[in-house]
């Protein structure tokens, strides 16, 4: 069975595959590492500034430069995308990671294809199948027993609703970016969009005294250089490169493998406890994921939203990790 998948889909994808797999959730242990001593807005601020200003050196002077002019439209677009993604995302990801469990974060993290799925019918108008509407239901189940809001509090729950939060504003701006003025190449649009988002961060930064607060360690350092490098450059070049190579159905997957592979690392690397409400609910919302993207492969004819257009399959645009 696997030697009929790899002759299908070739050696390349695969090890792709798996290096997204592997680098995007292994991020969340990172940054759980990162804001040990950093405080969580500069860690990001230096993050993506250091990640967009390489992608964009790297990807300006290559390929269709007519198409890629970065004017107003292009920069205010930019100014939003990566706000929603980078500040709202990542930033208060960052936050929420002081004192939530790194596994935890990633089970959370991995509802985006949900709330994107509700976004791309409310805006779009995107008729949703009936098996999809039932994964909706069996992920807020999942994470309705995560929270426990009648039980003893094992996790911060103030913690764990900015990062739900944090994932419906990843969705919101995938969403966005769809017809939004960004350029066209991905590299392009992502870096430029880590750039904005990455100085609205360190404005924020600065003003809340974010830097006086900071602990230069080499530890904090080095798990920064690893989410500029191997989480952002690595993890999402790969990931552009299985867009164009391989069915999204397969590159898909990653929305609940990473998960799993964040949970497990969590536990191998940082000694994290995996408790038997992490499981329950964490496989609720990998079946949810897991059917909400079967049902998308269905097209349907659209209804109602707020921007009548026709929509496109349910895949985040950008990195949906830590």
């Amino acid at each position: 069975m696997l030697s009929r998948m790899t002759a299908r889909y070739g050696v390349r994808v695969w090890l792709a595959l798996a290096t997204v797999y592997v680098v995007w959730g292994s991020t969340f242990i990172a940054l759980a590492i990162v804001v040990r001593d950093l405080p969580p807005f500069l860690a990001m601020a230096m993050r993506h500034l250091a990640a967009g200003a390489l992608l964009l050196a790297f990807a300006l002077p290559r390929g269709d430069r007519s198409g890629d002019r970065i004017g107003r439209p292009q920069i205010v677009a930019a100014l939003v995308f990566g706000s929603l993604l980078f500040v709202a995302g990542h930033g208060a990801l960052a936050w929420a990671q002081q004192t939530l469990p790194a596994g935890v974060a990633a089970l959370l993290i991995g509802t985006i294809p949900i709330w994107m799925v509700l976004f791309d019918r409310a805006v779009f108008g995107r008729r949703l199948q009936r098996s999809t509407y039932v994964g909706v239901a069996v992920g807020f189940a999942g994470l309705a027993f995560l929270f426990d809001p009648f039980g003893d509090g094992a996790i911060d729950r103030t913690a764990a609703l900015v990062t739900v939060l944090s994932a419906m504003c990843w969705a919101a701006g995938s969403v966005y970016s769809r017809g939004a003025p960004l350029p066209r190449r991905p590299l392009v649009s992502a870096g430029l969009a880590s750039v904005c988002g990455g100085t609205l961060l360190a404005g924020y930064s600065l003003l809340s005294g974010e830097v006086g607060q900071a602990q230069w360690t080499s530890e904090a350092l080095l798990a920064v250089g690893y989410l500029v490098v191997v989480g952002s450059l690595v993890g999402f070049t790969t990931y552009v490169w299985l867009l164009r190579s391989a069915p999204i159905s397969l590159v898909s997957t990653y929305a609940y493998v990473n998960p799993i592979v964040a949970v497990a690392l969590a536990w191998a690397l940082l000694g994290e406890a995996i408790t038997l409400q992490m499981v329950v609910a964490g496989a609720a919302v990998l079946v949810s994921v897991a059917t909400i993207l079967r049902s998308s492969r269905t097209t349907v004819e659209p209804g109602r939203g707020l921007l009548r257009r026709r929509p496109v399959a349910v895949v985040a645009a950008s990195e949906p990790t830590a």
